[in-house]
């Protein structure tokens, strides 16, 4: 994939300095050090990385095929080196689902967790006494509030998502009439961010013509996706084009349009699966989408993981490590790691990605 790229991201999210491990300090040394690193050493860029360290992915829910695809990829790089790795999470996107399962992975003494959080500030607490016990936290996909974690990986600059996907919608419609986002849950950090760069993308002079009336919320959940899309289109006879900034929501909305009146008169954009959406691109539904690659994402995310439990890495702007077969990534300011930037696909290229 193109998306293997050394990124410091001045944009968007903004994520808290930390410390490693690399101190001594255990487990169970729990108040030693701030609440947020649990130590006080020093990174190491020349420590190697420890075997067997216990990696676990808490994905926003267990059967979203989306992060399915980024925490298995982190679980296979966990093996490369040496490590072990596991998905635990709840069937619902809800604010504060993911909560019992990082208290529980507190008490398995897990040495890192890896969450895409549903809410920022839900998951909070308990995230906070993981890094007090000095069980590094490195948020993926969707981020924690600023003081929750050490680390965020981030798919692509955020600012760059939510302002593309309006340049590419509105080229598509010509830059005139009604639209609307069909995003996942309320809460979700990362769909709020890019639809704030949405927005503010939206009052540029090109735009003038073009008009927000709605964001609709899915959560996530494919039926209720379907049927916001339904409603959409009730509501809004005459819109033009939805951006769909979620795996589930887009696939959802492409499978309601492609078998109704609006297939080829409504424009569908937003972010997807090239194998979720094969077919409505190549049945004329959805003429492009974009996405960065997620084995990609949990590959960075678990040797991430790595660098801060073995103390390579604190979290500090500057620091570089090695993630393996990406080669090597900046920590950005304030300890954000971004992957690269999207692809985007259509019939052209479609047929070259199987993810």
């Amino acid at each position: 994939m193109m998306l293997r790229t050394v990124a410091t991201a001045a944009t968007a999210v903004s994520l808290a300095l930390a410390l490693s491990a690399c101190s001594g300090t255990t487990k169970d040394s729990a108040d030693r050090g701030s609440a947020k690193t649990g130590t006080t050493a020093k990174a190491d860029p020349d420590a190697p990385l420890r075997k067997g360290l216990k990696l676990a992915f808490l994905p926003k829910q267990i059967n979203n095929p989306y992060e399915k695809i980024v925490d298995d990829a982190g679980i296979a790089a966990a093996r490369e080196f040496g490590g072990t790795g596991k998905e635990v999470g709840p069937s619902d996107a809800g604010a504060s689902s993911q909560v019992s399962y990082i208290n529980t992975l507190i008490q398995q003494r897990q040495d890192a967790i890896l969450v895409a959080a549903n809410d920022p500030n839900a998951v909070c607490g308990p995230l906070k006494q993981a890094m007090r016990k000095d069980i590094k936290v490195v948020a993926y996909d969707s981020d924690t509030a600023k003081d929750c974690r050490q680390l965020f990986i981030n798919q692509a600059g955020s600012e760059e998502i939510g302002r593309g996907l309006v340049r590419h919608l509105g080229e598509q419609i010509g830059y005139r009439g009604k639209i609307a986002i069909l995003s996942a849950t309320q809460n979700a950090t990362n769909q709020n961010t890019w639809i704030g760069f949405m927005r503010e993308e939206l009052k540029l002079p090109r735009y003038k013509d073009m008009k927000l009336v709605k964001v609709a919320y899915g959560d996530d959940a494919d039926q209720k996706s379907f049927q916001q899309t339904q409603g959409l289109l009730q509501a809004y006879p005459d819109l033009k084009g939805i951006i769909s900034p979620t795996t589930v929501g887009i696939a959802a909305a492409a499978r309601y349009l492609s078998d109704s009146s609006y297939k080829g008169k409504v424009v569908l954009n937003g972010l997807g699966t090239p194998n979720q959406m094969r077919k409505y691109v190549k049945d004329g539904t959805v003429g492009q989408f974009s996405l960065w690659n997620p084995e990609d994402l949990g590959y960075l995310g678990a040797y991430a993981a790595a660098a801060l439990a073995s103390g390579r890495i604190s979290g500090a702007e500057g620091e570089t490590f090695e993630a393996g077969r990406l080669g090597a990534y900046t920590v950005g300011k304030d300890g954000e790691v971004v992957l690269g930037k999207p692809t985007v696909f259509d019939r052209g290229n479609i047929d070259t990605f199987d993810f």
